[in-house]
């Protein structure tokens, strides 16, 4: 039974049982082509990402290192709750979500706590 070419779809793989492109040009226009959409996909999120951090940039300002602020703030901005770079939850049990340098934590009383992390210090709450 002959196998398909993964990108062209021919049956003309000849060598390697294991084989899933018949040319080395295959190979490559199927890797370039999946890199390109993984490329398109991550700037649409990286941008959300840079976004959030503007809006917490702008709200915290460039002295502030802690702030609580009312969630309707953030909304108002369009700040997307959703996106961030990961998370760390605390020995209390709280979770504090990162973009980048800044962390927020949620409070049941629709505040948000804002931290920025400085480059030098782990942030461990």
């Amino acid at each position: 039974m002959k196998k398909k070419c993964k990108m062209c779809l021919k049956n003309n793989i000849i060598g390697r049982s294991d084989k899933i492109f018949c040319s080395i040009v295959c190979k490559n226009k199927y890797h370039k082509k999946l890199q390109d959409v993984t490329n398109k996909e991550a700037k649409k999120i990286d941008l959300l990402l840079h976004r959030n951090r503007s809006i917490l940039l702008e709200i915290m300002g460039k002295k502030n290192r802690k702030l609580k602020v009312k969630r309707y703030i953030l909304e108002k901005k369009r700040f997307r709750f959703k996106y961030h770079t990961h998370f760390h939850i605390n020995s209390k049990g709280k979770m504090y979500k990162y973009v980048y340098d800044f962390a927020w934590m949620e409070f049941s009383d629709d505040e948000i706590l804002i931290i920025r992390k400085s480059k030098t210090e782990n942030l461990s709450f």
